[in-house]
C-alpha cells in the first residue's frame, strides 16, 4: 500500500514536473515575443504630437508591467522546479501541510495551502 502511494506521488511530481517546464517555456516565449513588439514600438516612434506621446507611453508602461508579470510568474515557476528537485513540492510554506493535487493541477506553482492562501486574502478582501 505504502509503496502504490510512493508510486502515484512519483507519477504526480512527474506530471507536474512537465507542466512546469511547458509553462516555462510558453512564458520565456511570451517574454520574447513582448521584448520584440517593445523594440518594434520603440523603433516605430518618430516626430509626434503630444497625444501619439502620450498613447506610446501608456503603451510602454503596459508593456513593462507585462513583461514584470511575466518574470514574477517565471521565478515561481522556477521555485516550484527546484521544490520538485529538493522534494518539497506541494508542501505549503506557511504551515507545511500538504497542498492538494486539485489545487497543484490548477496552480502548479502555488506554494500555499487552500486554507492559508484564504487566510492571506481574508483582509485584503474585506478592506474593499
Amino acid at each position: 500500500m505504502i509503496a502504490e502511494v510512493l508510486v502515484m506521488s512519483e507519477e504526480f511530481n512527474a506530471e507536474m514536473e512537465q507542466r512546469l517546464l511547458e509553462l516555462r517555456k510558453e512564458i520565456l516565449e511570451s517574454i520574447a515575443a513582448e521584448d520584440e513588439d517593445f523594440r518594434g514600438m520603440i523603433h516605430s516612434m518618430g516626430i509626434k504630437d503630444l497625444g501619439d506621446i502620450a498613447a506610446d507611453d501608456i503603451a510602454s508602461k503596459k508593456m513593462e508591467a507585462l513583461n514584470q508579470h511575466a518574470a514574477n510568474r517565471l521565478k515561481s515557476v522556477e521555485a516550484a522546479l527546484t521544490r520538485l528537485k529538493n522534494g518539497r513540492y506541494g508542501v505549503c510554506l506557511q504551515c507545511g501541510a500538504k497542498i492538494p493535487e486539485e489545487r497543484l493541477r490548477a496552480i502548479p506553482y502555488a506554494v500555499l495551502c487552500v486554507a492559508c492562501k484564504t487566510g492571506e486574502e481574508g483582509p485584503k478582501r474585506r478592506s474593499w
